[in-house]
Parts: structure tokens; C-alpha cells; sequence
């Protein structure tokens, strides 16, 4: 198809943009899927196609990236949803998107470079040198965010690439000339504010989080972007840095480092105060019109992403005990219930079989491993497994805190461990208003202290969306009885709920009393 039409000829079906825009008219518009195939095909032949002259050149790309915005913002809604895809669907749909970033960028990019060499046609869009630079820093920013959906590493290139522009921008001081990104009135922006967003964004430890929140954190930074700072010089507030000479990743501020004349310091301090006012309105279960998600979602979701975004820049996750080079085997099973059924409350304990991990990398509180291709593919970020080491009759707990593919595309895991050893139990109610999904006689996992943990608490893993703050609730272990009064939720994953309990052991008197 693309052969015939895009040839070096000058009767070119793009040689004039009323041609372009005939092309344009015949796109099948009920199907956004294709339309953005088909569309991402003509970006790649145009973008490589060097007998246009430049400021022509710009124009096309420019119509063709405008036409499909609407399109891809459907995508993207179906892409990242609350509610979890099929396997085939969300692969069907990472490539496309993928494949138009790269694209578009690639192609954006290529016009820079064309300008900067002094092509013909480059006083043309001169004017447009802000916009052009934007929407490419912009392109490369999507581009970033689908590769880090996948955990994947961002290469030096795109970089390089990134600090360049940023470095051209300062250099003919545009920086901050106000552009519109893509027509309508919400799309103003500068050159800083969009490297800003992207520095910004990746730099609060995008391999943390969850696809969504990948995706809610990437809309909320560049929402308050201009509340972001980027200065030659360090200062009180900066929180990331890069260095427009090195082709590396942003990086959380070193005090102690040497300082260098090619390095830009980020500060976060007034989007830290716009988080905290955003945050206030989200506590009423209201979210701002005014705050594009590409989608909607609910106050609650929105509201974890926000206090991830401040927890992070208050003080990002740090290990807290150093690793050892130690080989461990580990029987893993992966979830809430596999977990459940290796304890004394399973009702099919042992028949299903664990999977067996090789561990190199190990602490106190956490571990490193390189996981089995077929486990990678059931990992996630908040992943609840069940680990039990070589030798060790007991099962502990782990959750899954950190993935990030190497250049071999194997997944790498940065796991914490919950507890090292568990018990399994049953809860009944023990008055309170009750709520959620609770019934009388459930199972749940008891989290054994760790030494220096305080006493009167205990944590709890129990099914998903079976925590209520106002009910209380009743226990047996090791031949003990407990009551356990509510004491915060600590966190929510796809299956489960950790839960923190004031525990008080009871009489057997009492207990009888309270059935």
C-alpha cells in the first residue's frame, strides 16, 4: 500500500495539503484502532521521505499528528482503566500506542535536526522553532511513559536527545515563550514546562508504580507543571537533577556531589503545595474538572496517585538493610488465596505446587531476583506472594515493590517482606457497624512481629475489600483468643488488604460471652 503511494515523485499524494487533507477525509472514523494504524503508517513515510522540503514537511506531520489526537485519546481511555484488560487486549493496544509514540516522536525529532542542519525550508518555520520543540519534548515524554508501562529501561539516546533540545531552547532562550501545544484553550505551554513534566514525572520512581498509576502520576505532573522549577544553579529546594552533557536518566539530588556547569537542578517544592490543595479536594470525593486524566476515574484512585506523588518527594522508598550475595532457593505461590491454602485454614493445603526461585540478592526486609519468564507474566506492582525458604517449615510474606526489565527484556524483581513467618486464621465480627464484604468465619493471614516492632498491634493480610474501620473483630491463635480493633488500612492490592489491628488478648470467659 504505502509503496504506491508515497514515492519521490512530485505528483506525491502529500505534495500539497489539500491532498493531505482528501487523504484525511477517506479514513474509516468509526474505527479508531485503525485509523491510528493507518496514520502512524503515513507519519513513518512522510518523516522519511527527505525530498519534502521542511517547512512542507512540518505542515504534514504537524495535520496528520492534529487529526488523531481525538482517536488515541479514546485509546488511551481503554488503555488505562481501573478495571484490569485481557492479556489480548492489553497487548493489542500497547503496541499501538507504542508504535504511534515512536513514531511521532521519531518524526518530530527529525524536522529538529533538519532545522538545526539549515535545510531548505527552515526559515519557513523558524517562528514555530517553540512549538516544534514542545510538542517533540511532549512526543518523547509519551513515548517514555509506554516504555516504562512495560518496565522497560529508556536508552541513552532518547536521553541525549531530550537533554539536547532542552540545551537548544536555553541556548536561543525560548524556554519559556508560550506555544499552544495542539489547538484549544487548555494546551498552553512552554519548552521548560514540558521537560519539567517529564524529569518531573520519571523521576518519582516510575518503577514503582502500577501501569494506572504510571499513567494518573504522568497526568497530574504535567497538570501543575508550571509549579516546577529548573535552575543552572542547586538550591534549598531542588529535588532532581540532570546533566544536559550525560545521556542519563534524572536523578534525585545528591548535596554531597560535585557540582558542574551542565547540570539542571529541578524543584518541586510549589507542585508539592498544589498536590497537598489538590489533595483537600479529593478528601471530599470531588475531582477538578479542570484536571485532564484522559479518562475518568474515581476520587479514591486519583487520591492514592496524589499521596504516592508526596510520599515521594518527602522521602523516597530507601533500603534500609544492606543486601547480601547469598544463593537462596524459595518455594514462592503467588496471591492472596494460593498463600492461604499453605496454612492450617486452607482447605486444599498442598495441592497445588510452588515455584521454585532463585534468590542472589537478599535483607532483613527484602530481596532481588530475576524472575522465571512464566512468573513475570503474573507479577505486578503490589503482587502478593507466599515464600518459604529452603529448609524452613514456615511460610513468610512478601509483596512485590519494584520491576524493571534489562536489556535482555527479563523481568527484575525488588521485592519487601511483609513478615517471615505467618499463621493462617479465621475472624468472626465482634459488634461495630460492620461494612464491606465481611462474613463471619473468614479466612485471613496473622503477620508474626518482626524483632523492634512494637507490641499491642498486629497486621493482618485479608481478602480484598473486606476491611471496615468501625468493626472490630475476633480471633483464635495458638489456642488464644484475640480481639482486634480496627487501627488504619496501610495498604490495598489486587487481591488483598494489609491491615494494622490494636490486639487484646481475651478471657475465655469473655470470649464466650461475646458469641
Amino acid at each position: 500500500m504505502l509503496s504506491g503511494l508515497f514515492g519521490k515523485k512530485t505528483d506525491h499524494p502529500m505534495a500539497s495539503m489539500k491532498s493531505v487533507q482528501a487523504l484525511l477525509d477517506d479514513l474509516p472514523r468509526n474505527d479508531a484502532f485503525k485509523l491510528v494504524m493507518e496514520l502512524t503508517e503515513w507519519i513513518e513515510a512522510v518523516s522519511g521521505n527527505p525530498d519534502f522540503k521542511l517547512d512542507h514537511q512540518f505542515a504534514v506531520i504537524c495535520l496528520l499528528d492534529e487529526s488523531v489526537q481525538p482517536y488515541l485519546r479514546k485509546l488511551v481511555r481503554e488503555y488505562f482503566t481501573p478495571h484490569e484488560l485481557s492479556k489480548f487486549q492489553a497487548n493489542r493496544l500497547w503496541m499501538l500506542l507504542n508504535n504511534f509514540s515512536c513514531h511521532i516522536a521519531k518524526a518530530y525529532y527529525t524536522l529538529f535536526t533538519r532545522y538545526c542542519n539549515g535545510e531548505k525550508g527552515s526559515g519557513a518555520i523558524k517562528t514555530q522553532l517553540p512549538m516544534l520543540v514542545a510538542r517533540t519534548i511532549n512526543t518523547m515524554a509519551t513515548q517514555s511513559k509506554y516504555i516504562c508501562v512495560r518496565y522497560g529501561q529508556i536508552n541513552k539516546e532518547l536521553w541525549m536527545n531530550l537533554w539536547q533540545l532542552y540545551a537548544h531552547a536555553e541556548s536561543f532562550q525560548y524556554l519559556d515563550t508560550p506555544v499552544n501545544l495542539y489547538p484549544g484553550p487548555t494546551n498552553n505551554t512552554t519548552v521548560k514546562r514540558e521537560l519539567g513534566h517529564l524529569a518531573g514525572w520519571y523521576g518519582s520512581g516510575v518503577n514503582t508504580m502500577t501501569p494506572l498509576n504510571m499513567h494518573l502520576t504522568d497526568r497530574i505532573v504535567a497538570h501543575f507543571s508550571s509549579a516546577i522549577e529548573i535552575q543552572a544553579g542547586q538550591s534549598g529546594q531542588s529535588l532532581f537533577a540532570f546533566d544536559l552533557n550525560r545521556p542519563t536518566a534524572p536523578t534525585r539530588v545528591n548535596v554531597n556531589a560535585a557540582a558542574s556547569s551542565s547540570t539542571r537542578y529541578l524543584g518541586m517544592a510549589d507542585m508539592q503545595v498544589a498536590l497537598q490543595n489538590l489533595l483537600k479536594m479529593l478528601d471530599k470525593g470531588v475531582v477538578p474538572g479542570e484536571l485532564n486524566l484522559s479518562g475518568s476515574y474515581d476520587a479514591e484512585i486519583v487520591k492514592n496517585a496524589v499521596r504516592y506523588l508526596l510520599n515521594y518527594f518527602a522521602a523516597p522508598p530507601v533500603r534500609r538493610n544492606a543486601r547480601r550475595g547469598i544463593k537462596v532457593n524459595l518455594n514462592v505461590v503467588n496471591g492472596f488465596v494460593e498463600l492461604v491454602e499453605r496454612t492450617d485454614v486452607g482447605l486444599n493445603f498442598g495441592e497445588e505446587k510452588s515455584a521454585l526461585w532463585m534468590i542472589e540478592d537478599i535483607s532483613a526486609n527484602g530481596f532481588c531476583t530475576l524472575l522465571p519468564t512464566q512468573a513475570g507474566e503474573a507479577i505486578r506492582i503490589g503482587s502478593l506472594f507466599g515464600i518459604q525458604p529452603d529448609g524452613v517449615k514456615h511460610w513468610g510474606v512478601a509483596v512485590a515493590r519494584r520491576l524493571m526489565r534489562n536489556e535482555e527484556s527479563q523481568l527484575r524483581l525488588g521485592a519487601a517482606i511483609l513478615a517471615n513467618r505467618i499463621a493462617g486464621i479465621t475472624l468472626t465480627q465482634s459488634g461495630g457497624m460492620g461494612g464491606g464484604n465481611f462474613t463471619d468465619g473468614q479466612a485471613a493471614l496473622w503477620l508474626y512481629a518482626k524483632a523492634g516492632e512494637p507490641s499491642g498491634e498486629v497486621s493482618l493480610l485479608m481478602k480484598a475489600d473486606t476491611y471496615s474501620p468501625s468493626r472490630s473483630l475476633q480471633t483464635m491463635l495458638d489456642g488464644k483468643s484475640y480481639l482486634l480493633i480496627p487501627n488504619g488500612l496501610q495498604e490495598r492490592g489486587p487481591d488483598y488488604e494489609l491491615v494494622k489491628f490494636r490486639v487484646i488478648e481475651q478471657e475465655a470467659s469473655s470470649v464466650e460471652e461475646s458469641y
